[in-house]
């Protein structure tokens, strides 16, 4: 196991490195981002953050590269409904359920008899 090292001069990884919660400001993750409403843009990180021992990480974007998130078209959110709705249609008595049917049996907890 390696030791962690604070590195944000990027002598030895690919990335500048930072310890939990030290991250220079500019920077964000991709959790923060999102929060933020925003998105990489199609930029590649260009820190990380690791924590616990190395064993965790985190990229960083910079936020002055971040675009805006995109939204879902009309016709796009309707097709994700009727997929989701497909998901909860059993297909052998066509009853749509509260819940996704089971992909292992295809079938509803009523038709199956698993009603546990």
């Amino acid at each position: 196991m390696t030791a962690f090292t604070y590195d944000p001069a990027n002598a030895s990884d690919e990335f500048p490195t930072y310890p939990y919660r030290l991250a220079p400001k500019g920077l964000a993750t991709r959790r923060q981002l999102r929060a933020a409403g925003l998105r990489p843009g199609g930029h590649d990180a260009v820190a990380q953050i690791l924590w616990r021992r190395g064993k965790r990480v985190a990229y960083l974007y910079r936020l002055d590269l971040a675009a805006p998130k995109r939204t879902a078209t009309p016709a796009q959110r309707e097709a994700i409904a009727k997929a989701l709705r497909a998901r909860r249609t059993c297909r052998h008595c066509g009853v749509v359920q509260p819940y996704y049917i089971p992909r292992r049996t295809g079938s509803c907890l009523d038709c199956t008899g698993g009603a546990r």
